[in-house]
């Protein structure tokens, strides 16, 4: 980008292209309006959302078809019932004053896959100077080592003993509180175990649950994927040395779920 390009650059704006890969939501929208509010040349790739039955299949093969089931049970029901956690989510919205509404000034290419041949060629064609991913699929070895630049990943959990899903609520259910959080760290091809970048803690209110729990941590995360991208775009990544146990997570079966919810109110 040319000096000339950068006197006319928003208030606030930074120069670098950014593609951010994501498959959609609310929470990924908060974390894309807001690096969009800071980076002036941003573009999304946004997946087709993976079917359950897939799914399941792929966790069927790595915990077994009961735990597969009753997490994907979880799911089911944590969807139906985030309608009545909307006041909370406004509460966080407004707090941090976020909004997960897709602005449509921000250009959307819509792919089947980060991982398909026809997504790794849009990627090198857009040229970016700093790939983030958000809720989207686990990068295979073939399509990371393609990418040409940095890959930075936001994690709804703290990195490394929160890593895979469901991190914040795992962390209230270890009366984990303190590391309540996410993390924003560089792709290797490990689940979450790329070098760190930034941690963000938060205090979820009694009200919060897993309907909730991303959103707020999402929320409160802004300014750490704010960070790491232009640290991105800048060339001056440096990860953090955090010590700990590593472990990945997962949805918890139903059971698992309700007995928690009903006997420490934790849902």
């Amino acid at each position: 980008m040319t000096d000339a390009a950068n006197e006319t650059l928003p208030a606030g704006a930074r120069p670098g292209r950014v593609v951010v890969v994501t498959a959609g939501g609310e929470n990924p929208w908060i974390m894309i309006n807001a690096l969009a509010a800071r980076f002036d040349d941003i573009v999304v790739l946004q997946e087709r959302p993976e079917s359950k039955g897939l799914f399941l299949r792929r966790r069927a093969r790595k915990l077994g078809w009961p735990t597969a089931v009753g997490q994907l049970a979880t799911m089911i029901a944590s969807r139906f019932g985030k309608r009545f956690t909307r006041k909370r989510a406004k509460e966080i919205l407004r707090l941090y004053g976020v909004s997960g509404t897709p602005d449509p000034s921000v250009p959307v290419r819509q792919i089947v896959s980060v991982n398909d041949d026809e997504a790794a060629s849009q990627v090198r064609a857009l040229e970016p100077d700093v790939v983030f991913l958000i809720s989207c699929r686990m990068l295979t070895k073939a399509t990371l080592a393609a990418l040409p630049c940095p890959v930075v990943n936001f994690h709804a959990g703290i990195n490394p003993g929160y890593r895979g899903l469901m991190g914040g609520y795992w962390a209230r259910i270890n009366d984990d509180v303190g590391n309540f959080g996410a993390t924003v760290h560089l792709v290797d091809e490990g689940v979450d175990t790329g070098g760190i970048l930034y941690q963000s803690r938060q205090t979820p209110a009694r009200s919060d649950t897993v309907h909730t729990y991303p959103l707020l941590q999402t929320a409160a995360s802004t300014d750490i994927a704010i960070a790491a991208v232009d640290d991105a775009l800048k060339g001056r990544l440096r990860t953090l040395d955090v010590a700990g146990p590593s472990q990945q997570w997962y949805h918890p079966p139903i059971w698992t779920w309700l007995r928690n919810g009903i006997r420490r109110g934790i849902w």
